[in-house]
């Protein structure tokens, strides 16, 4: 066999260190919902757990694409990694130091980790294919993408079972241990400088001067509020409280619900006309989400009748995760297009940021209108949601060529 291109080695290791991290931040999800829920939590309370890992991830995303532009993407890759290590092992404390501040504190670090592992993963393909090549772009970006997601919900089956065979605190030292391994790894095999901006950026270049991007980033911030406004609390609850299941077959559908997403992120490319040649623009963003639009409304109207809700709600967010995942993906390719060569770490921080606010936005509603009104009323304000992204989306360029 030839030897690897040594674009292809450092995409190898972007993905593998972008998997590493996807599968500590979907098992340390499922812990947290599951342990602190079995403690008494109330959904909101669970939902406050989460407040400063959405908050700062917001934060991060935004000033992280402009510490990845001066100082090269290996480096915020690695303090990423760096940082969930220490989340992970804040966790490990003594039960009676698990006080609601504290947790708050470790997920902080946390989702400052994740975005920022994110975010140098991202931007990081753009530098690793040619420009010309943007079939090769968007199936890059669309197993980058899938295949994390298919890992998050490995994830969250591992959070589910560890927990049930090895305890709250076992578990965190497990990953940790392991993580570490991988941070110390990828310090000797990732690039030097890899992404640093030629041009030193200044601090007023981290809004985006694209419309494009901005376009782009409002919808997408609507689009993922519509997933964890009924996703992140109000689900893993609902199973637990009202169907009864325990870790392992909640965390079991978490995890088979966001591999099958993960799955089908992958294989967009072809379900979106890269077989026919054909690379999607502002008009495949919108009649995607159009067609994912009414489907949490009929999931809620289903739930309502009161008749076979196990199948209603797994049928129906089933192929939600499947609609859900081709939006996802069309989204993920085009913010790395739009974005510019120079300094993509900054347009790519961006609209990681109003990623990062649309998740915070749908975790706090996922954890206050369950616990007011029901997962059905979450369903019908994820319906809205996804109605407006897609209006959004009719103002995004049609032609995605021209715009580069």
């Amino acid at each position: 066999m030839p030897p690897l291109s040594p674009a292809i080695r450092q995409y190898l290791i972007v993905t593998g260190n972008y998997w590493a991290f996807t599968l500590t931040d979907g098992a340390l999800r499922m812990l947290v919902v599951l342990h602190f829920h079995t403690l008494g939590y109330t959904p909101l309370q669970i939902a406050a757990l989460f407040l400063f890992y959405e908050i700062f991830g917001v934060v991060t995303n935004l000033v992280g694409g402009y510490l990845g532009a001066r100082l090269g993407l290996n480096r915020t890759m690695n303090i990423g990694l760096a940082l969930q290590v220490v989340a992970l092992l804040m966790l490990t404390v003594p039960a009676t130091w698990l006080t609601i501040p504290w947790v708050m504190g470790a997920q902080a670090l946390s989702g400052i980790a994740k975005d920022l592992n994110k975010m140098s993963a991202k931007s990081s393909i753009k530098l690793l294919v040619p420009g010309d090549q943007q079939g090769t772009l968007y199936k890059w970006v669309a197993i980058l993408t899938g295949s994390k997601n298919a890992l998050k919900g490995v994830g969250f089956f591992i959070g589910g079972a560890l927990l049930a065979v090895t305890g709250f605190r076992g578990s965190l030292l497990a990953m940790a241990g392991a993580l570490a391994v991988i941070w110390v790894a990828s310090l000797f095999l990732l690039k030097k400088d890899l992404g640093k901006a030629k041009a030193k950026p200044k601090f007023r270049d981290l809004l985006s001067k694209s419309r494009a991007i901005n376009v782009l980033s409002a919808a997408r911030l609507f689009l993922f509020g519509a997933r964890d406004v009924w996703f992140v609390v109000a689900l893993p609850v609902y199973l637990s409280a009202v169907f009864g299941w325990d870790f392992w077959q909640v965390g079991g559908f978490l995890a088979a619900w966001v591999i099958g997403y993960g799955t089908v992120q992958s294989v967009a490319p072809s379900l979106t006309g890269k077989t026919r040649g054909h690379v999607p623009d502002g008009r495949a963003a919108f009649i995607w989400a159009l067609l994912l639009a009414g489907l949490p409304a009929l999931i809620a109207l289903g739930l309502y009748t009161g008749h076979s809700q196990q199948l209603v709600l797994i049928g129906g967010l089933t192929l939600f995760g499947a609609l859900f995942a081709v939006n996802s993906s069309l989204h993920s390719y085009l913010i790395v297009s739009y974005a510019k060569e120079d300094g993509v770490s900054l347009d790519v921080g961006f609209y990681y940021m109003s990623n990062a606010l649309g998740r915070l936005v749908g975790t706090l509603l996922s954890g206050w209108v369950y616990q007011a009104h029901g997962l059905e009323a979450c369903l019908w304000i994820s319906s809205a949601f996804v109605l407006l992204a897609a209006l959004i989306s009719l103002g995004l360029p049609r032609h995605v060529g021209a715009h580069l």
